[in-house]
């Protein structure tokens, strides 16, 4: 019971701090608490979880029952870009790119 989010326009830094704070959780807590925290990466987070429960539903696991097993932020390819400074030169911007994965599990 999987769901996988590729190539999500945020840095990985920033998006690992909602991962921390639903990691271990049952499913239906983790979804109460991004309803509430007022970050960008939260609501893509939610629906993520969603969709790993309707794996789930789809599997016919209990619900009731599913926990947050794992929770993966890796890095995606960086997009590069320029911005001209003084003097003729160029300062490289990265624009950072994740991938994240949640997997759930039934609590025993």
């Amino acid at each position: 019971m999987k769901a996988i989010l590729k190539n999500y326009r945020q840095s990985p830094r920033k998006v690992r701090l909602i991962a921390d704070l639903v990691r271990g959780k049952s499913a239906a807590d983790a979804l109460t608490t991004l309803r509430f925290v007022d970050k960008r990466a939260a609501q893509p987070f939610a629906k993520l979880i969603e969709s790993a429960i309707a794996n789930a539903k789809q599997q016919g696991a209990d619900l009731d029952k599913l926990i947050i097993k794992s929770v993966q932020v890796n890095k995606a390819p960086t997009l590069k870009r320029f911005m001209p400074r003084a003097r003729g030169s160029a300062s490289r911007i990265n624009k950072r790119n994740s991938h994240l994965s949640v997997e759930l599990g039934e609590k025993k």
